[in-house]
């Protein structure tokens, strides 16, 4: 989010989340995991690498107590690191939710699909929630992951929380391609915590983990190529503006995928970063999509879109946050449904008059209708 001087907060009701699309109550639970065999990749003197995970899931019937959003702490660091001074430090703390925290899962035994989500640089798990109750209610299980020390805040069981170590690292491309890396190394870690013999959550056996999907927003989509090369058990994709670094190998990657991004910076022939998504394109060799997403700004694809426009910060994004969710969330479903459901999926094939702002982008022609 950026800073925005001389805004404050338009009204005086509570932040919320829009709620989930699907027909199932959403549970939500937290995971501590932590991986012995490497060190933390930003804090070497860490000698095993400790992650935070939320599951979102569909649950037999709503629970009793409505999960919270995040942490006093969070939001406050969240929006110092943004610059926003306009409002009061907790109130993404606020956010309403629309899942019951450890409500009893629903599903039968290894029938659920899971899709794992990677969030951006600097942000925390927290800011994918709204996409991932909305596949929890369709009937997936979803986890996010906090990548630690990559984020402004991550809280764990016992009260720590971590800051952000890679924010103060001088970025170059190289960079970048670890961080992608590393995060692919996390994603296969807490893969094997929930589908290994003795998996870390008491609904793991609902997973179907022939069925295992990956999105992210920013690096965190950047990292889902990263992440389906290091490891095939991810059986398709989605980079949600996110520019890329780790190179597909010349013998390619066939499983499917989907660019789904904002045209300032994704539209084909225009600029360094969509050039990423152009080299890639050329090694995907199933089925792929490259879809634009008029008057998006990149936190548009994300919960903070929504939140900004409620509590009155100004993104610069010239669609609303609730309609640009909307999309994201739709074309995120669609994508999943066809590939890990094999559920026809018309909208992912044309435009569509429903969703006017979402172009289909053809890089060989470097065209977009």
């Amino acid at each position: 989010m950026p800073a925005s001087a001389g805004l404050s907060v338009t009204s005086s009701s509570t932040p919320y989340l829009p709620e989930p699309t699907g027909s199932h109550p959403v549970g939500t639970t937290s995971l501590y995991l932590k991986d012995t065999s490497r060190p933390d990749p930003w804090v070497p003197s860490v000698k095993a690498r400790e992650l935070m995970v939320s599951l979102w899931y569909p649950a037999k019937s709503p629970g009793r107590k409505r999960a919270p959003y995040m942490t006093p702490k969070e939001s406050e660091l969240l929006l110092k690191s943004g610059g926003i001074t306009s409002v009061p430090a907790d109130t993404l703390s606020k956010t309403r939710t629309n899942a019951f925290t450890d409500a009893d899962p629903a599903g039968r035994k290894h029938g659920l699909p899971l899709v794992v989500l990677s969030p951006g640089h600097t942000k925390p798990r927290t800011e994918l929630t709204a996409p991932a109750e909305d596949l929890a209610s369709r009937g997936y299980v979803v986890a996010a992951i906090d990548h630690t020390y990559e984020n402004v805040a991550t809280t764990f069981p016992d009260g720590r929380v971590t800051t952000c170590v890679t924010c103060e690292i001088e970025k170059n491309p190289a960079w970048w391609e670890k961080l992608a890396r590393s995060r692919a190394a996390d994603v296969s870690f807490v893969l094997d915590q929930l589908t290994g013999s003795h998996p870390k959550w008491k609904g793991a056996r609902l997973v179907d983990t022939s069925r295992i999907a990956m999105a992210g927003h920013s690096v965190g989509g950047a990292s889902t190529i990263a992440a389906m090369l290091k490891d095939s058990r991810i059986r398709a994709g989605i980079d949600i503006d996110g520019t890329t670094e780790v190179r597909i190998p010349d013998s390619g990657l066939a499983r499917p995928f989907l660019f789904l991004g904002k045209p300032a910076t994704y539209t084909p022939g225009e600029g360094d970063a969509a050039a990423t998504w152009e080299r890639d394109w050329k090694q995907l060799n199933g089925w792929k999509r490259w879809l634009l997403v008029t008057g998006a700004e990149h936190t548009s694809f994300t919960d903070l879109g929504v939140l900004a426009d409620q509590i009155g910060i100004d993104t610069g994004a010239d669609i609303p946050g609730v309609r640009a969710m909307d999309i994201t969330r739709r074309y995120v479903a669609a994508f999943f449904d066809l590939h890990l459901r094999k559920r026809s999926q018309p909208l992912l094939d044309k435009p569509s008059a429903r969703y006017p702002e979402v172009k289909h982008c053809s890089p060989e022609t470097r065209t977009c209708r």
